[in-house]
């Protein structure tokens, strides 16, 4: 009896420290990089979970950008911005607060990029709104020096964005061709859209300095224009930008759009919705129908499939981009709430935010929150 107790008591003793070294293990953990587009690694999903909470108790996290070391900064829409190194810690307090951030509707600190040349010149770039002259409310570009965990010198490289308590756009990519793309909502006003010499609703290409990146299709700063809200956008491995968009809003809602984009092409907005045509105008690639809200977010590639996120829609997902049309299949529907920004890694891995304390969702225990999303497993 003593022999047998002896062995229980020893096994036991085994299975609590294989417990304490695997969390161990877990929680040293170095997050992988982020880029484009990008393959999964089957040795890295094959073994991970499909889903990891990162980080906890944000306020309305809006952009994610993925420093050389595998930390993360985050935005918060009220002006914080907040990192989270490494080993998965959220660092308390914010590495940064921009003043003159307004947050207002849908408006505020909004997206993140890193410079081509980060690792040389530590410059990130941010996207907010503010309120200009006369209570005026507008968006603006600019960039910071981000040393020694500080934000510092800011420099206003884009500024006069039209802006509104809705449909201010707000996502910053590099492409691959080193310019910084920008999507800019209608600020409510639907005709802007349309009108090419004006900065609503379009997505923009610009040097670093914020002027018209060469080759722009009009001379000027605009890439493509007819957009109502574009919230995602993303590149696949032939280097084709793609883009998520909101439809219309109100009792009708619905019609949310997938876009391939192409410089100098109008998308349509007001004139066109949904499956609808017009002569020199693009009709979207997929579209949640009438009687489906996506009410879309970010996007990223790996391999063939955009994943895009749902905020009204409160899912994640997918379509695999070779097929024509595009089919979408959400994932983790309801599970976390309304989801905003999603970004992937050269693992297949998935970094998401949730975003329930936006005005509009329902927090739960722990929001907002940074989740690890296994793409292999979805």
């Amino acid at each position: 009896m003593k022999v047998f107790l002896l062995i229980v008591t020893i096994l036991i003793l085994c299975a609590a420290a294989g417990f304490f070294i695997f969390n161990a293990t877990q929680k040293n953990r170095t997050l992988p990089n982020a880029s484009n587009s990008l393959t999964p690694n089957s040795a890295t999903t094959n073994n991970a979970p499909l889903e990891t909470v990162v980080a906890e108790n944000l306020d309305t996290p809006w952009g994610i950008a993925i420093l050389p070391d595998n930390s993360m900064l985050i935005t918060e829409r009220k002006g914080t911005i907040r990192l989270i190194d490494n080993l998965g810690n959220l660092q308390e307090k914010p590495i940064a607060e921009i003043n003159n951030v307004k947050e207002i509707g849908e408006g505020g600190l909004l997206g993140v990029a890193l410079d081509p040349n980060f690792e040389s010149n530590s410059i990130v770039y941010v996207y907010y709104t503010y309120d200009a002259s006369g209570n005026n409310t507008r968006n603006r570009v600019s960039k910071f020096s981000h040393k020694d965990g500080a934000f510092s010198n800011e420099q206003i490289i884009l500024d006069n964005i039209p802006g509104a308590s809705n449909h201010n756009g707000g996502r910053i990519k590099f492409g691959p061709d080193g310019f910084l793309y920008v999507t800019t909502g209608d600020a409510q006003e639907p005709s802007e859209a349309q009108n090419k010499n004006s900065l609503a609703g379009k997505i923009l290409r610009i040097t670093t300095d914020g002027g018209a990146a060469p080759g722009n299709p009009f001379g000027n700063r605009v890439y493509s224009y007819g957009h109502r809200n574009p919230q995602g956008i993303a590149w696949d491995s032939q280097g084709n930008l793609w883009e998520t968009e909101h439809g219309r809003s109100g009792v009708q809602s619905g019609l949310d759009e997938v876009n391939k984009i192409e410089p100098g092409k109008n998308y349509g907005w007001p004139e066109i919705e949904g499956n609808e045509t017009a002569e020199g105008m693009v009709t979207p690639n997929s579209n949640s129908t009438a009687t489906t809200t996506w009410a879309p977010g970010g996007t990223a590639t790996i391999g063939n499939t955009l994943y895009f996120t749902g905020l009204r829609g409160q899912a994640l997902y997918s379509t695999n981009l070779t097929e024509n049309p595009l089919q979408v299949t959400e994932h983790l529907k309801g599970k976390y709430g309304r989801i905003r920004e999603v970004v992937a890694t050269p693992e297949g891995m998935l970094y998401i935010t949730v975003s329930n304390k936006d005005g509009r969702g329902t927090p739960l225990s722990g929001d907002d929150k940074v989740i690890l999303i296994n793409s292999a497993k979805l």
